[in-house]
């Protein structure tokens, strides 16, 4: 398990962090989420001591963490930053060994995260001959090739097309499922939505919002409730601070409400305007969370 707890970082005039903290487990996927200058990235960096923090620690396994534990975290960052002059297959076996592979393991492995990554045919190209989707690719393999215990990536979905995102998402998503935890930042609310099952949400360097995207989507503060009622032009709907936003679409009532509206009550209005044929409740999507938790 990895902890971040309370950590505390300035740069000059500037809070990166302020009392960030939050826990990612094992054998799932933890998305990190928050606007651009949040503190993500900061709060990342922590974990592999590139960052001098101000106070607050890092913890895996309730441990601190050395240099031989960081030998077991693979770490892709947001400025990619591998050799673009070195061939693919060249640099993740130098990679491998300095993680502590035998040179026989690490050729093992690369050939085993070329195959899977489709660029088995590329093994001898340098980084730089490589489109930008496959440079992605040979950066999470770099991540992945000595069988980490951490994962950590920062933005490892941008700039991939669609074919891209799937692949990485199955990878990710079977990484967790071998017991790794994986912990990544995103812009892309509906891709972390469709693969986490928890979520940290960081504003002006501290946690706003963390847990399980199910438990945080109930508790949040706006809900969806769509009714359609026979023969009526939504005349019904009452004027109420608790409804937020309304879409009428002939007899179809989509309202956007607060959790305190008495629905009993919007029902009954709804009821006694005509036969009710269709209610239904929506949580609000994870998009919708992170903005009420961002503005809130």
């Amino acid at each position: 398990m990895l902890e971040l707890a309370n950590l505390s970082k300035r740069f000059g005039d500037v809070i990166a962090l302020d009392g960030c903290s939050f826990v990612a487990g094992p054998g799932r996927m933890l998305g990190f989420l928050g606007p651009n200058g949040a503190g993500k990235t900061t709060a990342m960096r922590s974990v592999f001591g590139l960052v001098a923090l101000d106070s607050g620690e890092v913890t895996w396994r309730g441990a601190a963490i050395d240099a031989d534990t960081r030998r077991t975290f693979g770490y892709m960052p947001e400025q990619r930053g591998l050799y673009p002059r070195m061939k693919i297959r060249d640099q993740l076996v130098y990679l491998a060994e300095l993680h502590g592979m035998t040179a026989r393991a690490a050729g093992h492995s690369t050939d085993r995260w070329l195959d899977e990554f489709g660029l088995a045919d590329r093994a001898q190209d340098r980084l730089e001959q490589l489109s930008h989707g496959n440079q992605q690719r040979i950066q999470l393999a770099a991540a992945l090739v000595f069988d980490p215990d951490l994962l950590v990536l920062d933005e490892p979905f941008s700039g991939l097309d669609p074919l891209g995102v799937q692949a990485l998402g199955s990878t990710l998503k079977s990484q967790a499922a071998a017991g790794k935890t994986v912990l990544f930042s995103s812009h892309q609310l509906d891709l972390v939505e469709d693969l986490c099952e928890e979520v940290a949400i960081v504003n002006e360097g501290s946690i706003v919002l963390a847990g399980e995207v199910s438990a945080i989507k109930e508790r949040a503060q706006h809900r969806r409730v769509e009714v359609h009622v026979a023969g009526s032009d939504g005349s019904w709907v009452p004027e109420s601070p608790l409804i937020t936003a309304s879409s009428v679409q002939g007899e179809r009532v989509v309202l956007v409400v607060e959790q305190a509206l008495a629905i009993d009550e919007l029902l009954a209005r709804a009821a006694a305007s005509g036969r009710v044929t269709h209610v239904s409740f929506e949580a609000p999507s994870l998009s919708e969370v992170f903005l009420e938790a961002v503005t809130g």
